[in-house]
């Protein structure tokens, strides 16, 4: 009994929220400048070939209204 609940609370919650992922690995691998990597330990990397990936998630309604109505040109 507790499963069901606990999925159906799950659900409704991911309703209101969104989930937002970013990563940069693709831009650092299409830099040319990012082909040499550091061969020692410690070596400065620059900002722009490093690799991150990130997650946020969010719960805000920041989102705008559909207007669904047509106009008379696309009837």
């Amino acid at each position: 009994m507790r499963i069901p609940v606990i999925a159906g609370a799950v659900l409704l919650l991911a309703g209101c929220g969104s989930y937002e992922y970013r990563d940069n690995s693709a831009a650092a691998d299409a830099n040319p400048l990012c082909m040499s990597r550091p061969s020692q330990p410690g070596e400065p990397v620059s900002r722009d070939c490093e690799r991150d990936a990130s997650g946020r998630w969010s719960s805000e309604r920041d989102g705008q209204p559909v207007d669904f109505k047509r106009t008379r040109d696309d009837r």
